[in-house]
């Protein structure tokens, strides 16, 4: 009992920190607001993160960012045109965006952009998140048909998009941005297509 205490608390203690970041970034939040958030003694923070803030940061990148990834494929399994899928993932993100009052969508890049060239241990944490969704995404779309490297391309596109898209939409709160960032992609996305298919026919046409 006393293991699924520790180890509730310790999750409390997570994704306190990743929804502060999410709203503040990572120099803004203190480690007082994360154990007021999880309702959590300050002896436990340290008992679970002896590292403090830097370590309870990383360990919340690193869960939030394999959560997010999992939104790939939730938000677009139900269409059977990536045409169509991509948009509508930008869609439902401005949806979410709007009704949220604005708050960022996702902490590691909010916090990526902060910390960059402040907080190196960070900026190494972030981008192995990055990398992850990046591998991850690639997979994804080589298993919707698409060649590796077209894929590659592609969630690099649409990984840039979105999180350009965010900036924009928050700044003037206004799903507008991302609305066309997903108009965008659709195109992108049938140049990238229709590349792949040209690849498809050589084969046949030597």
């Amino acid at each position: 009992m006393a293991e699924k205490m520790s180890s509730g608390t310790r999750d409390r203690l997570v994704t306190a920190v990743g929804e502060l970041m999410r709203g503040h970034g990572y120099s803004a939040v203190t480690v007082k607001q994360i154990t007021i958030a999880a309702q959590a003694p300050m002896g436990s923070l340290y008992h679970h993160f002896p590292g403090g803030k830097p370590q309870i940061a990383a360990e919340a990148l690193r869960t939030s960012g394999a959560a997010y990834i999992q939104l790939l494929p939730l938000l677009m399994d139900p269409y059977d045109d990536l045409r169509e899928a991509i948009p509508a993932a930008f869609a439902a993100a401005a949806q979410t965006i709007e009704q949220t009052g604005w708050i960022n969508m996702c902490p590691v890049g909010t916090v990526a952009g902060e910390i960059a060239d402040s907080e190196p241990a960070l900026r190494e944490i972030a981008a192995e998140v990055i990398t992850s969704w990046i591998d991850r995404g690639t997979m994804y779309f080589v298993d919707r048909g698409l060649g590796e490297p077209e894929a590659r391309d592609l969630i690099l596109a649409v990984l840039s998009a979105l999180e350009g898209a965010f900036i924009l939409s928050r700044t003037l709160r206004s799903p507008e941005p991302l609305l066309a960032a997903g108009r965008a992609m659709a195109d992108r996305t049938e140049t990238i297509l229709a590349s792949s298919r040209e690849l498809v026919r050589e084969p046949g046409l030597e």
